[in-house]
Formats: structure tokens, sequence, C-alpha cells
């Protein structure tokens, strides 16, 4: 592997992240990630077409939503970071999706029963509200990023964890959807390896996902990231443990 300076790297960091498109680092393959043994899209797609009424929760920028056409005549989308609901109208309201901007999950501003299907791919929500306004033997699809996610980087940069998310994983999800009249279709969970090929990577990634080392800058972490950067140029590469689950329920 050709050595490069960890300098030459820092400016990647203040690249421009929009939406929840991460394709300044995926589509050039310097962060990849293991496979998972399911496909939350193939999966939601066939939920789709048999679809009346449905909403995407958590939409981003609409970018993953408009792949998944066509739909059903009623489509609504949700979203509740500010600057990522223009961009989102830019996507979706063209091909006929409403989008709309939420602040509480246990507050959506959708009338009981209203959807058939209702999507969520890494958003958080409250199982009561979701129940609300599902119809019954409508169908929930979520697939969400449990709580031991990437602690690897949070060890490898000597950052706090965050504990309040410590016990989300597929079994409390479960407990909960059930306790609120749901009954579990299908359920799966996989830790895969995400990997950064480079410190800029990494860099660009923490400053995307700001969860995750609330704190994070490069001049607050500097020491450890170059720790990281070396490793890099040793091994040709870091690795860190995703923590994924999916479930499919159907409202009672």
């Amino acid at each position: 592997m050709v050595a490069v300076k960890f300098e030459e790297y820092i400016n990647d960091v203040n690249e421009n992240f929009s939406g929840w498109d991460f394709s300044f680092i995926t589509g050039t393959g310097r962060m990849k990630s293991n496979l998972l043994s399911w496909s939350y899209g193939s999966m939601a797609r066939q939920l789709i077409k048999h679809a009346n009424s449905m909403l995407d929760m958590g939409t981003g920028g609409g970018e993953f939503l408009s792949k998944l056409q066509p739909f059903p005549e009623t489509v609504y989308a949700t979203e509740g970071y500010k600057p990522n609901i223009p961009i989102a109208k830019k996507h979706l309201e063209p091909i006929g999706v409403k989008v709309v901007s939420v602040e509480e999950d246990s507050n959506l501003p959708f009338n009981d029963n209203q959807f058939n299907v209702i999507l969520n791919q890494h958003e958080s929500y409250g199982p009561e509200e979701v129940r609300r306004i599902i119809n019954s033997n409508g169908v929930f699809l979520t697939q969400q990023v449990g709580g031991l996610d990437c602690l690897g980087i949070n060890e490898a940069l000597g950052s706090s964890v965050n504990n309040e998310f410590k016990d989300w994983n597929l079994t409390t999800a479960m407990s909960d959807l059930v306790n609120n009249h749901f009954e579990i279709l299908y359920c799966k969970e996989e830790f895969p390896t995400q990997r950064f090929f480079d410190i800029g990577a990494l860099m660009y990634y923490l400053k995307a996902v700001l969860w995750q080392v609330p704190d994070f800058s490069v001049e607050q972490y500097y020491e450890n990231l170059y720790t990281i950067h070396k490793h890099i140029q040793s091994e040709g590469f870091f690795d860190v443990n995703q923590h994924r689950f999916v479930i499919k329920a159907l409202a009672k």
C-alpha cells in the first residue's frame, strides 16, 4: 500500500454531505460493508406492490425510497432532520410522494388506520404510534441499527459510548411490537463488518453520523486518528462491526 500522509486526508472531513448519501466514500470504494443475509429493499418492494397506502418513516433525502417505484396511489414520507426536508421534496414530490416534517415519534400527523404498509429503515419509532396509524392486517417493515453498532470506532478513539441505546436490539424491539398488538412474521439480527480503507473515509463518516462520537473533531481526536491511520497504512484497512436487525410484523 502506498504511504499517504495523514494531513492529506484532513480536508475530507469538510466534504459536503446531504440527504443520506455516502457515495463520496462508498462510491469510490473507500468504505465497504459486508452483505447482510436479507435485503430490506427486496422485502420493501414486495410489500409496496400489494399496498393501497404506504408510509416511509425517516426517508432522509428520499434517495432510497425513490428507487422503490412504482408506488400505490397514496404515499407519504416523514423526515425529522430539517435540512433533509427540501432534499426529500425535490426527490419525492415529483413522483407523487407527500413529504411531511415530524418532530416526535409519539405524535405523527396521520389518521388512525391510515396505512396498510409502513416502512422504516434506520429510523426511530414509537410502536404504539405505528400501531395507531396502521390498519389491521397491515405490515410494518423495519431495519434498525442496533445499540452495539460500530463501537470499535469509539474504542479506537477512546471516546465514550452513549449507553442510552446499548439495549436496543432484536429482542427488545420484538417485545415492544408484540406488546402493541403485532405478530412477528420475520426477524433476523447480524453483525457485519464495516471496513474503512483510509482515515479520510472514517473522518467523513464521523462528521455525517453525528451520534457515533457526538463531540468528534479532528483536533479533539487527532492522536488516536493518527494511530488508526498508521494501522491502515500497515494493514490496509480498519474494521469495525455493525449491528443490524430486521423485523416484518403484522398488525393484529
